[in-house]
């Protein structure tokens, strides 16, 4: 065996006894949620835009064995749910995932959204008008290889077409079969509320963080009325650029990691396999303990990321750890 194989071997064993470690802690919060009341999901998923060209996540994806890999060891990990877009990479986004998991597993479920026009990598316009959503579904459906849609939803209002127009074409079009269950996404409360008059709404996708709560009552009244809020941006990333402002913080969240990592390995230096809690571990860990109907799909382009990402769910976080968490935003 060559050193570099060695090298490498050594490398991806310890990654998984650390995942291994940290999985094995006794889970304290809920880790699944029913959307729509009916399609159970394990509330860490999987986002898969950053699986797209590059600049402006647009075109195909260029390591695409690579986004194969991934989106399998996601599932392997046990993501059930995986956000996706029409917009995303212009639809190489949605034919990737269907090339890497289909046929699908029973539980998997694959959440794609529509409405937004994005002919070119920085242009993005609003198209939530009916003929255009339809084609969107239509077009969704082929290239998920999919016979309905579990969730799909409205990316963005369209300022140009009245809001109720839009949600009544997804509503005909659940009718239809086509549309297993509605969720929007940039919304306001009005919005919402004005979304539920017309059709059940599984759903809500709006940005929120740590550090950017500027959606909390979105988030209290999705919590109240037992619909899933998906946050967008939890670790502060910006949609069309790389990296994450909550990835490599300082302050109250490092305190925690650091202190959360001394307790999963009280002997100090005790080896390379000793497991590590980062800053942004901790940040996804608030956002699951602080509502029970937030769904989380944290992007990433590595596994060893991913696997840091899913070992969020076994990170229990204390009632005065969460205090201090809720009243801190200043990072």
């Amino acid at each position: 065996m060559s050193d570099e194989y060695l090298s490498s071997y050594k490398l991806l064993d310890v990654t998984q006894k650390k995942l291994d470690v940290i999985m094995n802690i006794k889970k304290s919060v809920s880790q699944t949620f029913a959307i729509g009341g009916e399609l159970v999901v394990n509330r860490l998923g999987y986002g898969a835009m950053r699986l797209s060209g590059q600049p402006g996540n647009f075109g195909a994806y260029p390591d695409w064995e690579g986004g194969k890999q991934l989106l399998r060891r996601a599932v392997e990990l046990g993501v059930n749910f995986i956000d996706t877009a029409e917009a995303y990479g212009a639809g190489f986004n949605e034919e990737l995932i269907a090339d890497a998991l289909h046929p699908y597993p029973e539980d998997l479920v694959i959440a794609t959204k529509g409405g937004i026009n994005k002919p070119a990598p920085d242009k993005i316009l609003a198209d939530a008008s009916p003929e255009f959503l339809r084609k969107g579904v239509e077009g969704s459906l082929q290239r998920l290889k999919l016979e309905q849609i579990d969730l799909y939803q409205l990316h963005r209002p369209d300022p140009k077409v009245p809001f109720a127009e839009s949600i009544n074409a997804l509503a005909q079009l659940k009718q239809e079969g086509k549309i297993r269950h509605i969720g929007i996404s940039n919304v306001t409360l009005e919005q919402i509320e004005e979304a539920r008059s017309i059709v059940e709404i599984a759903s809500v996708q709006n940005r929120f963080s740590f550090n950017n709560r500027t959606n909390q009552d979105i988030l209290d009244y999705c919590t109240k009325n037992n619909i899933a809020f998906i946050p967008y941006g939890s670790l502060g990333a910006h949609p069309l650029k790389r990296g994450a402002p909550l990835a490599n913080t300082e302050g109250i969240l490092a305190d925690i990691a650091q202190k959360k990592g001394e307790g999963l390995s009280p002997e100090s230096n005790r080896s390379a396999c000793t497991p590590r809690v980062e800053p942004n571990q901790i940040a996804l860990a608030w956002l699951l303990h602080y509502a029970p109907n937030t769904i989380l799909i944290p992007g990433t382009t590595t596994i060893a990321h991913l696997e840091e990402n899913i070992a969020v769910s076994s990170i229990q976080l204390t009632s005065e750890e969460m205090d201090t968490l809720n009243q801190f935003q200043d990072v």
